[in-house]
């Protein structure tokens, strides 16, 4: 009975994900079929709507699991397993099957989960199988009122019941009274430190803080372990400057990625009304966010001086106009489909889809719109230990993309 339930449930999400002939065609020549935004125009060819592409193969979607509350990070740990964390300040791991799934809150300081807080990404350390230690951010409450984004770690005990050791090691500071665009990712570079970003807290009075360098909202950080500068860093040597930050002017960054051909770090970030971006980062460098931006706002005036180039400010190397709130990303490194090999996807959440980008020399040549049927907030992809693509959604699916 159990073999034909799960042989229903997947032969529904199929349905589901299927278009006919005509549509399927109509998308891949033309990812993009609304009406920008703004009559903004791009910096350069293929900064926006590049040419649609159509996979070429059949690919399942299995649902593993539909009770998950709130996910937000997922990342891979030993064994075959997923380590998944909820909005509400639980951690949950999955088996690959999505069976038996275990729950730990015990440890997990308190989040402030109103609005767009609550306990946010989550990264294995890349020697977890011998220290057991992982690290999160999320939406720390203060007692003198308002909320900021906590760099946290911690070790999964033996039995897999709770978090030992719980340390908050950072804290992204000013604090701020508004529930909105903490960020967050992590993820280590080749040394083992981290990289985590941060969201400049949404509210005209302190979104103009992602420009300031002695403040850490807006910015991509770059720590220790211990939640300290690593040395040398990209303004080490300069005065009234946080050593720890790597990069700034950014807006509400949830996705960030080594890309495996070039090995250069490349981060996802939502727009306001258009003007989500795809961004290669680099060291010491200037996004512009709120300075630059190819979005408006939401009640549809200009973004200060409405201006989407300025000498000193990167050009995203992408950008969607309508948004598909790029709630996370992933470059595709399994072998399990060789035709995605080392392409960019995106997890939308007002898009509902998923975006796959082809990269070429660092500039995009050709998008496809994925899973566009399921009626889903996809919050977080990634490339699972077999190869495989995982999503997890707000509605609290686990699911997993398999080539037929």
């Amino acid at each position: 009975m159990k073999i034909n339930k799960l042989y229903i449930l997947v032969s529904l999400v199929m349905l589901s994900c299927i278009q006919d002939k005509s549509n399927a065609q109509k998308t891949a020549a033309n990812p993009e079929t609304k009406s920008p935004n703004s009559n903004y125009k791009p910096a350069f060819a293929g900064q926006t709507r590049a040419p649609g592409m159509k996979s070429d193969f059949k690919y399942q979607v299995v649902i593993l699991d539909k009770s998950l509350k709130n996910p937000w990070g997922v990342d891979n740990l030993p064994g075959g397993k997923l380590l998944i964390s909820q909005k509400y300040g639980t951690f949950r791991i999955e088996s690959l099957s999505g069976k038996n799934p275990i729950e730990i809150s015990q440890g997990v300081p308190k989040v402030d989960p109103d609005g767009q807080g609550g306990l946010l990404d989550v990264a294995a350390d890349p020697n977890y199988a011998q220290n057991r230690r992982i690290f999160w951010v999320f939406s720390e409450p203060q007692t003198s009122g308002g909320s900021l984004l906590a760099v946290a770690r911690g070790n999964i005990a033996k039995d897999e019941k709770s978090i030992e050791n719980t340390q908050v090691i950072y804290r992204a500071t000013p604090a701020h009274t508004g529930k909105l665009q903490y960020g967050s990712r992590i993820v280590f570079d080749k040394h083992g430190n981290l990289f985590v970003s941060t969201g400049e807290r949404s509210d005209k009075e302190v979104r103009g803080l992602a420009q300031s360098l002695q403040s850490s909202t807006g910015k991509i950080l770059h720590l220790t372990i211990d939640g300290k500068a690593v040395a040398n860093g990209s303004f080490a040597k300069t005065n009234s400057v946080r050593p720890e930050i790597y990069a700034y002017g950014f807006r509400n960054p949830d996705g960030l990625d080594w890309n495996p051909v070039t090995g250069e770090l490349w981060e996802a970030e939502f727009g306001p009304r258009g003007g989500d971006e795809v961004n290669i980062i680099k060291p010491g460098k200037n996004y512009g966010w709120p300075v630059i931006t190819y979005g408006i706002e939401y009640r549809g005036e200009k973004v200060g001086d409405g201006i989407q180039q300025k000498e000193g400010m990167e050009q995203p190397i992408y950008y969607f106009d309508p948004v598909i709130s790029p709630g996370s990303m992933t470059f595709y490194t399994g072998n399990k489909i060789p035709e995605w090999k080392n392409n960019l996807f995106l997890s939308g959440l007002s898009g509902s889809c998923l975006v796959r980008l082809k990269i070429e020399n660092n500039k995009v040549v050709g998008e496809e719109r994925l899973l566009f049927g399921m009626g889903e907030r996809f919050r977080r992809i990634k490339t699972g230990s077999d190869g495989n693509l995982y999503v997890v959604t707000d509605s609290g699916k686990l699911l997993r993309i398999v080539k037929q």
